[in-house]
């Protein structure tokens, strides 16, 4: 995340552990450990040779790999910058100065940090058009949401400018959470939204809700199509697959109990908006 003296990302020094355990660690230059499959990767705004290889010895760590890239290159080569999905306006925090919003506007102040959810992968974009669409087109359609897979927070924090009053958000990644906790907090979401740590396959939260967004990858849906408790809520925006997989999708779904309101896509994404019959 962000942090004085910090007001963009530029250059990333990434560090991968083979393990978890390394200790407290207190730098300025730190953007964030991100806990992936029994690993930590450190993510530092400078170069840290002397510090990783403090960490290295007292924790008996190996290195996997370390990198030095371009912020731009871990986004794929994106530019992040200010976009807009009506009516609202999205800008990083480096662009927030510059944003002038214009009448109806709405604005969403973000760190994307290096956490999945800028708003410039294709499904980040879709899922955040159909919340934008639906509670527009009805306000009283959507008054509680679940957010599956939340990254840095960007659809809910969407829905909650857009008049959703209750979100429950999860991620599995520590510091993933982290990330969509302060830019719940930058946006003044504290009393819409609640960002939880959950291992999604073990635990699948409460889905008695009006909206479930979830916006993952092939396998962790077939797991959830295959679950009674995923089923609860009124609506459903499902992506994060390509046309190569809907088939093995649409066959798990339960058609007898739903309704496929919409079919979207965007590059080579695709998106469903479901609803309970």
């Amino acid at each position: 995340m962000l942090k004085p003296p910090y007001t963009c990302y530029d250059q990333l020094y990434v560090y991968n552990f083979d393990r978890t355990d390394l200790g407290e660690i207190n730098d300025p230059d730190l953007i964030g450990t991100w806990i992936e499959d029994e690993t930590a990767i450190l993510f530092f705004h400078k170069e840290k040779k002397i510090l990783i290889e403090e960490i290295r010895k007292r924790s008996e760590a190996i290195i996997i790999y370390e990198a030095n890239l371009n912020y731009q290159d871990w986004e794929a080569g994106l530019n992040i910058t200010t976009f807009s999905i009506p009516p609202l306006v999205v800008a990083p925090l480096w662009e927030v100065a510059q944003l002038q919003l214009q009448e109806g506007e709405i604005g969403i102040h973000l760190d994307p940090s290096v956490i999945f959810g800028s708003g410039f992968h294709p499904t980040t974009r879709l899922c955040l058009q159909v919340i934008s669409d639906m509670v527009t087109s009805n306000s009283t359609a959507v008054q509680s949401m679940v957010d599956l897979g939340t990254g840095t927070g960007l659809l809910s924090i969407g829905a909650a400018k857009l008049g959703v009053q209750t979100i429950r958000c999860y991620d599995n990644n520590p510091f993933a959470c982290a990330v969509a906790d302060k830019n719940v907090k930058l946006n003044n979401c504290e009393q819409q939204i609640l960002v939880s740590e959950a291992d999604l396959r073990a635990n699948l939260p409460d889905t008695n809700v009006d909206l479930v967004v979830a916006n993952l990858y092939k396998g962790l849906l077939l797991e959830f199509f295959e679950n009674p408790d995923f089923w609860k809520a009124k609506y459903y925006i499902i992506s994060g697959f390509t046309p190569s997989m809907e088939g093995e999708l649409l066959a798990a779904l339960p058609m007898d109990q739903l309704k496929l309101l919409e079919r979207r896509k965007s590059e080579t994404w695709r998106l469903w908006l479901l609803a309970k019959k």
